[in-house]
């Protein structure tokens, strides 16, 4: 792989550890902004998200140190909305996700040919975004609904 590949990879991972930790911050905002009957599951949902996001900046950092680079101290764009009906906090996370998954994608094309195991960990981190997608996707539809939930 040529330096200026390595750098250009190296600044992907760098915002994909920056969106992590953004993501972090985030879903441990939320949960603690969440009221109501549901209250626990909802909560304890976001908290798993928040540890999830900290393995991912951590396995972003590590591949940015792997290629020989200083991995960001930088957070990703907060926004406080102020709004914390359970179906906004999903609209939000539904926007962070995609976010997350957009720069994964640009980081598997750039690796390609480059770097099996770049590509390979793109890939991995693909499928778990899109998971994670779905499943809010699917918080977000009405009960019963089985069409993919539309913003």
């Amino acid at each position: 792989m040529t330096d200026k590949k390595a750098k250009a990879i190296i600044a992907i991972l760098n915002r994909i550890l920056e969106t992590e930790l953004a993501g972090v911050v985030r879903y441990t905002h939320y949960s603690l902004m969440v009221y109501g009957y549901n209250r626990i599951p909802i909560v304890g949902w976001l908290k798993d998200n928040a540890s999830e996001g900290l393995a991912h900046a951590h396995r972003a950092g590590e591949m940015v140190t792997l290629l020989g680079g200083h991995p960001s101290l930088k957070i990703g764009s907060l926004l406080e909305s102020e709004k914390h009906d359970i179906g906004d906090i999903l609209r939000e996370s539904l926007e962070h996700e995609r976010t997350a998954l957009a720069a994964y994608y640009e980081l598997l094309k750039t690796a390609e040919g480059h770097s099996v195991l770049i590509e390979e960990y793109a890939r991995e981190m693909i499928v778990a975004e899109e998971m994670h997608l779905d499943e809010v996707n699917k918080m977000l539809r009405a009960p019963g609904d089985l069409k993919p939930f539309k913003d």
